[in-house]
């Protein structure tokens, strides 16, 4: 404290010598002596104040939007130091508004670069720091003993496939040199198959809650509300939750004693930050947003993330221009406001999540369940298996570290399981690979003039979609695109099909049809329709239901393959897409909302390389890749089944039954793999830390 102290004295001082609004002696002058306790004075009442007064200012601000809080941040600090700077002897402290602003940054930079690196050597403060940093709550006299018994984080990794962990893991230099130690010592590494719809909606309601019934892609059309549902919507991730409850009847995976960060889903758990589905909810302690209290309560959280807001920025910018330089393909535009998107998922969300977790493993949680977003948004636009990609794995890994690190600090041991929600499939645009749209070529098939220029730039780009959803609900801004004109899919009379993508699946729905579409009525409607899209080389298959024969996949060059029968006509449509591909949709097929036509891109057999129907450069949603082979990697203590997972309900029993309580062993229990333990037990140094 005493060197911390000295530090922000002397920045102070120096401050005070370069900045011209700023002074800390007399008008006549000051001796060096009574400048340094000048300094002294105002550097220990900014300490003074930013411990005691700057968390309740944070917590009577929790109603203002998360960023526009982060932003005050500033305006605070400097606050508290005019304040500070007022008690010095005589009102030698004189500086402007503005000029207050800066100097409180550099100094809770300063302070906070100070006490960091005093601590990394030194595990008693490393464990307080952690702990303050977390909002760590106190017990009181009458709390309940805390349970001995390990407790679980589920840390998802968003979008990173089984194998490009393998990858980072094991080839060379590893990547994710935390992980690499894990693996085959403490942790086993296994992959598991999604269901049709590979992506977070789908598969995190599944992992959560025990169903995803009835999601049959990230974004889709209600033809009985008239209303588009996109998954990490806030009304949209309500609802389905509100839905997988009803059809499941248990609140899901959290429940006991759980918490939720940065997820769409709550999982039942009471403590929920950064949540998609209560993100509507008001309140002074909104349940969704209460992550930002525990992190922004230390005003060098804010310092420190701006500055890596900042040089994320930076960064997305000259990765951006070297990859244009260097003719990477596929290459999509990555300009503007996107750079401060992905800031905001690499930094912002990660920060807030990772200290949430933290706080929750020193709370002594049963469960935890956090989504870091960081890869998946970056591989959207640079590739899953591109230079930038692979960066924003070296930074995950170093989050895993710090969690881990802080579970010695927790009073019981922790579990870590590492997982992912989907994988990602790389590969050219439909659009880039063919000159057209879906969009164009349905319309094209139903015999209908091209969309709008406006309608078909906004339907194909949705750069930063996942990001932008996050910091619209941080802002606090009203939903967009809840009906198909917002969304850009449909122009013109109601009898338009209305088309959606969902990475490399397509939906077209005619919102003018009750109930879903037939095979008949569409070739009534639109003879073409059906021949122009499974002849397109782009195009995979083309599922549609029947009224005489049942669901259908159709193919190129006449192609069928009867779902119900399994009887296939030619080459099987769906044979390059795993043996599995028939059961997952014939599943999707039985859903109430599944669109009239679902179409999903063709696939490269020996790349795995698909056309996503929107601007992205790795993408994910359907089938085909590796988008469809996330992973688990589990303590080896923690049991697997002897078949293969397939579909994220599958996942979820796996999950429940490692949390369900043990019964008390008769005996002493056999060894087992060492868990993360409190502090203690294991050294910061070895593998499983």
């Amino acid at each position: 404290m005493l060197a911390v102290w000295a530090v922000a004295s002397a920045t102070l001082a120096v401050l005070a010598w370069l900045l011209p609004d700023f002074r800390l002696e007399a008008p006549d002058g000051d001796s060096p002596t009574q400048i340094a306790v000048t300094a002294g004075i105002g550097a220990g009442a900014f300490g003074v104040l930013s411990a005691l007064v700057w968390p309740l200012l944070v917590r009577a601000l929790l109603l203002v939007p998360a960023l526009v809080l982060g932003a005050l941040v500033f305006f605070l600090n400097g606050s508290l130091l005019l304040v500070a700077l007022s008690v010095t002897p005589d009102g030698r402290g004189a500086v402007t508004p503005a000029t207050a602003v800066v100097i409180a940054a550099v100094m809770s930079a300063a302070s906070s670069a100070t006490s960091t690196a005093l601590a990394v050597r030194d595990d008693a403060a490393y464990g307080r720091r952690l702990a303050r940093l977390a909002g760590r709550r106190r017990r009181h006299a009458g709390d309940p003993p805390l349970p001995t018994a390990p407790g679980t984080v589920f840390l998802q990794l968003d979008g990173v496939g089984h194998d490009v962990l393998r990858s980072a893991l094991t080839c060379g230099a590893p990547a994710m040199p935390t992980l690499a130690g894990w693996l085959g010592s403490t942790h086993r590494l296994t992959a598991w198959h999604t269901d049709w719809s590979s992506q977070t909606g789908a598969s995190q309601l599944a992992i959560l809650h025990g169903s995803n019934h009835d999601v049959p892609a990230f974004r889709w059309f209600e033809k009985e509300t008239g209303q588009v549902m996109v998954c990490n919507r806030p009304s949209t991730a309500a609802e389905l939750e509100r839905r997988a409850v009803e059809r499941t009847g248990s609140p899901g995976l959290l429940a006991m004693d759980g918490a939720s960060r940065g997820n769409l889903f709550t999982g039942g758990a009471e403590q929920s930050a950064l949540v998609m589905s209560v993100a509507a909810q008001r309140g002074k302690f909104s349940r969704s947003r209460s992550g930002y209290f525990a992190y922004f309560s230390d005003p060098a959280n804010a310092v420190r993330t701006a500055w890596s807001f900042v040089a994320e920025v930076g960064r997305e910018v000259v990765e951006s221009s070297a990859s244009r330089l260097r003719r990477d393909r596929p290459r999509i535009k990555r300009g503007g406001i996107y750079p401060v998107l992905r800031a905001f998922a690499t930094v912002v969300e990660r920060d807030v999540a990772v200290a949430a977790v933290v706080g929750d493993m020193l709370a002594g949680r049963t469960a935890v369940y956090a989504d870091l977003v960081a890869y998946d948004e970056v591989a959207h636009h640079s590739g899953p298996g591109s230079r930038d990609a692979r960066k924003i794995l070296t930074r995950l890994d170093r989050s895993v570290r710090l969690i881990a690190d802080a579970a010695r600090y927790a009073p019981r041991p922790y579990r870590i399981v590492l997982l992912s929600d989907h994988g990602q499939s790389g590969g050219e645009t439909f659009e880039d690979a063919y000159g057209t749209g879906l969009r164009e070529l349905v319309r094209a098939g139903c015999g209908l003039p091209p969309a709008g220029r406006e309608s078909g730039r906004r339907a194909g780009r949705r750069t930063g979609a996942e990001a932008r959803a996050a910091a619209r609900s941080a802002l606090r801004r009203p939903e967009r695109g809840r009906r198909p004109a917002e969304e850009a899919a449909c122009e013109g009379p109601p009898s338009d099909p209305i088309v959606l993508a969902s990475g490399n699946l397509g939906l077209v729905a005619f919102p003018d049809i009750a109930g879903r579409a037939t095979l008949e009525e569409i070739e009534r409607r639109c003879p073409r329709l059906l021949p122009t899209l499974t002849a397109h080389p782009g195009i995979g298959f083309v599922l549609v239901r029947s009224a005489q024969r049942g669901p259908l996949v159709l193919g190129p060059g006449g192609a069928e393959h009867e779902l119900d029968s399994g009887r296939v006509t030619g080459t099987d449509p769906l044979a390059c897409f795993g043996a599995g591909a028939a059961g997952a949709v014939l599943r999707v097929h039985g859903f109430p909302h599944t669109a009239d036509l679902m179409i999903n891109s063709a696939v490269d057999p020996l790349t795995g390389a698909v056309h996503a129907f929107e601007e992205q450069a790795g993408s994910h949603g359907g089938l085909g890749g590796p988008q469809s082979l996330p992973f688990v990697l589990a303590p080896a203590e923690l049991p697997l089944p002897a078949e293969p997972i397939v579909g994220a309900e599958s996942l979820h029993t796996v999950f429940r039954t490692w949390l369900a309580p043990s019964p008390a062993p008769a005996t002493d229990p056999p060894a087992a793999a060492p868990v993360l333990r409190p502090r203690g037990g294991l050294s910061r140094t070895s593998p499983q830390s």
